[in-house]
């Protein structure tokens, strides 16, 4: 059995303003109905497959639990990551884990953000991979490039025609020269940073090439605790680590490295102009995701999870709206999207991290319209869940429940609000919003008073891996 360890980090910076830091590109639902991560799931789950090993930021926790229980899928663990160090931590981790059942399991290292259109073709290069992987190979998995393209790295294989390949060097993205003269010589691949390996093997390269990062993260997973479902690295071991990736702690110093190239139609998402040429498009090159209309434009994309967008004499752009930010751009200044993302994070706008749909514990929250002294908001609870206990010393708070049943304490008295009925708690009142029924329930709350920031708020008996539910 093969282990699936599936790495979901990520900061939201490249598919912005879709993809925000607490909801990175994959977990939108865009592609067929299905996230990145649930495609990804889905490819690796079946026979020949144990449960998956997820590794997550801790912000996305709750993201990673629901969108595999939609899949009906159980992990073998989902483990958190205080803070991101790149992926040498969490393939160390992996292979720590793994070796603790058998140091001869098998682990595949992927990224849950790629685009696969081929699964099983990916799928037969893992089986002819796994033979070298259990001699003692880290195998690798390398693109066959379509366009000399500068935004991944490569790998240069040794001569041969076998279908597990030695490899001759990792080469770091070039400028496009160099990616042209590697497209024309035949032995340079894309390097998809998914890898095939014994977990034993893996912890011998590390104790070889990287002994800091394999003792550093052995601590942190003995000092790891128990929160619900996940596992919790602890935070100040782990953020000690040295912030690497693979590539530069193991693949680029160890002389066990193989190689099976395959063309999966793989792509890395990693911009909007890469999105779109995943897209059906229609005669004049345009693909839309939600309303669009397009007049005398060609080989655009617009993506709008809201408003109509009508795009008018405009060639090779893209249009990606949201309910509070709108990105226009020229398709060839895609990767540009990122220094406008760092612009805003630098000025601590809320755009970067979060829709105005928040998703929480216990559902999610959508602002309506905000001004002086006032706040409305839609709010979803789940089925069984809850908000915590509190209170606010300068606001009150109108609950009129839109569909389903609200189980509702104000001041130590419950009470169901159904449909169409309403309920109010006054400044200081201490209340508490649960959801007892079998359907979400869904309220429209209007927050009213001097102050309404996040900060107005007194928690009572608070979970310690509650969110923020303001």
């Amino acid at each position: 059995m093969i282990v699936p360890c599936i790495l979901s980090g990520g900061a939201g910076s490249r598919l912005w303003p879709l993809s925000r830091s607490l909801r990175p590109k994959q977990f939108l639902p865009i592609f067929g109905g299905e996230s990145l991560f649930q495609k990804t799931l889905s490819r690796f789950s079946g026979e020949g497959f144990a449960a998956p090993l997820i590794i997550s930021n801790a912000d996305h926790r709750f993201l990673v639990g629901e969108q595999m229980a939609e899949m009906s899928i159980s992990p073998g663990a989902i483990v958190l990551e205080p803070v991101g160090r790149n992926t040498a931590a969490p393939a160390a981790a992996a292979a720590l884990m793994a070796a603790e059942q058998d140091p001869d399991t098998l682990v595949l290292l992927a990224p849950s953000d790629h685009m696969v259109a081929d699964p099983s073709t990916f799928l037969e290069a893992v089986t002819l991979a796994a033979p070298a992987a259990r001699a003692g190979r880290i195998v690798t998995f390398g693109i066959t490039p379509s366009e000399p393209n500068t935004g991944y790295g490569y790998i240069r294989l040794r001569a041969g025609d076998s279908a597990v390949r030695e490899v001759a060097a990792f080469v770091e993205k070039p400028d496009r020269a160099r990616a042209e003269a590697f497209l024309a010589s035949g032995d340079h691949v894309w390097n998809a940073g998914i890898f095939l390996f014994r977990a034993g093997t893996m912890i011998e390269q590390f104790e070889r090439h990287a002994p800091e990062v394999l003792a550093g993260v052995r601590s942190a997973l003995a000092a790891a605790v128990r929160d619900l479902d996940f596992l919790r690295l602890d935070a100040e071991l782990f953020a000690a680590l040295p912030d690497i990736s693979i590539d530069f702690a193991i693949m680029e110093r160890s002389d066990a490295i193989s190689c099976v190239p395959v063309d999966p139609g793989w792509n890395d998402l990693g911009s909007w102009s890469a999105v779109w040429e995943t897209l059906e498009k229609e005669e004049n090159g345009n693909s839309a995701l939600g309303e669009a209309m397009f007049l005398k434009s060609h080989d655009s994309l617009v993506v709008s999870d809201s408003a109509l967008v009508s795009v008018v004499g405009l060639d090779h752009v893209m249009v990606v709206a949201t309910k509070d930010a709108i990105l226009v751009a020229d398709k060839g200044h895609a990767q540009d999207v990122k220094t406008i993302v760092d612009r805003l994070k630098a000025d601590g706008r809320r755009e970067v991290r979060e829709h105005l749909r928040a998703y929480r514990p216990w559902g999610w929250r959508e602002e309506i319209a905000a001004g002086t002294r006032f706040l409305v908001q839609e709010i979803e609870i789940r089925p069984g869940a809850a908000l915590t206990e509190q209170s606010h010393v300068n606001r009150a708070e109108h609950w009129v429940v839109v569909s389903g049943t609200l189980e509702i304490c104000i001041d130590g008295e419950t009470r169901l609000v159904t449909e169409n009925q309403s309920a109010y708690a006054p400044v200081g009142a201490r209340h508490r919003l649960a959801n007892p029924g079998r359907v979400p329930t869904r309220v429209i709350e209007i927050q009213s008073g001097a102050y309404i920031g996040d900060d107005d708020i007194v928690r009572y008996h608070a979970k310690a891996d509650a969110a923020p539910e303001a």
